[in-house]
């Protein structure tokens, strides 16, 4: 089953979400963690680097095959940086499926308004923060006072914080600037701002932490501050469970996360894997009904083994990048342009609202070179850009790792980052072995 990893707020605990996680209720598992001096656990002060290892270390433990983290305040700091590991091949978070960021710290400096740190340090000069200081706290980051049961636990939660954790994440951990090693993140991500949060509102949201993910949708819950998961648990809820269904939907099977995390697959494989399999990033060159056209021919080409939009998306994107198969035939434009051409064409002949079996007779016949000559091509150029189109959309459609696991193919893994790789030990027809995974197998 899929899992949800919740990381808390500065002075808040694992309690914080449990208004969430009985929203969403039994459709995935559901582990908050208290951070390191939070909650009661071990007071520690850890440096962000620290922090990001304490959590890989907490996903370890699960061994979860596809799952998502969500990250309030200081805990969206971690996700953010955690997820960058993932895209950096990193083994102790493969399978990450999704970012939820909820009034998130960002990778780079946190704005705190010094004063306030100063105010917040302070708090703990004799060791520990006393129940009027808490509930200062609190109420500062509420748009509303909390209902009096709520506002009792939150207080506690803040009373329980660690005089190093609260301190170090202050002086330190808030400071670090990890902008460029967090750079631009696949994974898809939800970015929730409260209406009336102050430092990381709406505005710092855009600013600090939407640049990070390249597939970001932002929300705005109204009425609320900062404690988002104190203040709307339900509205919160819903918006995480809609954001993880699709990811957990299309997360690669759990035998091939299990061997893409393995020692036999090197970092920088993992990494060319991680951002396969995440949504195309880059730029677009095909206008919208082009890409309706070309999603269209991928289903008639590949029916019923591919979403046709999603690797419309990812040719468009090879098209923008210029990088194709290295070939082009010298009877045809430039790819950019020769595609954009058959797809007009095709638009034109009304390909998009035609049956399945008239796109077939109207394929076959551009196959033949009777056909397609209603455009800016020729019929001969047609048969030769079917021809490309068929090449690159079953390129394309063998290079996703969801392919690999639905035919069994492992030869990505068979090195690894030792000196000595590993390769197959057995290459008789039919045998199997223990690490590889079968086709059928995975579902």
């Amino acid at each position: 089953m899929a899992r949800i990893f919740y990381l808390h707020a500065l002075g808040a605990s694992a309690a914080e979400w449990d208004g969430v996680i009985d929203t969403i209720g039994a459709e995935v598992e559901h582990v908050a963690l208290d951070l390191s001096g939070f909650g009661g656990s071990d007071d520690a002060r850890l440096d962000v680097a620290g922090l990001v290892d304490w959590f890989a270390d907490r996903v370890g433990d699960h061994r979860p095959d596809s799952w998502a983290v969500v990250g309030h305040s200081m805990g969206g700091k971690i996700a953010t940086l955690a997820a960058a590991r993932a895209r950096d091949g990193d083994p102790a978070f493969s399978g990450l499926a999704a970012v939820v960021l909820l009034a998130a710290s960002p990778p780079s400096p946190e704005p705190i308004d010094e004063e306030r740190r100063a105010e917040m340090i302070a708090w703990f000069d004799d060791g520990r923060i006393d129940a009027d200081e808490a509930a200062t706290f609190v109420d500062a980051n509420t748009a509303t006072p909390l209902p009096d049961p709520l506002r009792a636990k939150a207080i506690a939660d803040v009373q329980r914080s660690g005089r190093e954790a609260w301190v170090g994440w202050l002086e330190r951990g808030s400071r670090e600037d990890w902008a460029e090693a967090a750079g631009v993140i696949a994974v898809p991500a939800l970015i929730v701002a409260g209406g009336e949060d102050g430092d990381l509102g709406i505005e710092a949201q855009q600013r600090l932490n939407v640049p990070h993910y390249a597939d970001a949708r932002v929300e705005v819950v109204a009425g609320a501050a900062h404690l988002l998961p104190y203040e709307r648990p339900a509205d919160v809820a819903a918006l995480i469970r809609d954001h993880v269904r699709p990811a957990f939907a299309s997360a690669l099977p759990a035998d091939f996360v299990a061997l893409l995390a393995s020692d036999r697959v090197s970092r920088r494989t993992r990494a060319v894997m991680t951002a396969r399999h995440a949504a195309p990033i880059g730029k677009s060159v095909l206008t919208e009904r082009q890409r309706d056209v070309l999603a269209a021919l991928v289903e008639t080409t590949l029916p019923g083994v591919c979403d046709g939009a999603d690797l419309a998306r990812r040719i468009d994107a090879m098209l923008a990048s210029g990088q194709g198969d290295g070939w082009r035939l010298v009877d045809l434009p430039a790819d950019e342009s020769s595609w954009a051409m058959a797809l007009d064409t095709l638009a034109s002949d009304g390909f998009v609202d035609c049956d399945g079996e008239a796109r077939g007779d109207a394929l076959r016949r551009i196959a033949e070179g009777s056909g397609g000559d209603t455009g800016s091509l020729t019929a001969a150029q047609m048969r030769l850009w079917f021809a490309e189109a068929r090449a690159e959309i079953a390129r394309q459609w063998m290079a996703l790792p969801a392919t690999m696991a639905l035919v069994g193919y492992d030869g990505f893994a068979v090195g690894g980052d030792g000196e000595r790789k590993q390769g197959y030990r057995l290459t008789a027809a039919d045998m199997i072995e223990p690490w590889q995974v079968q086709p059928g197998a995975v579902a």
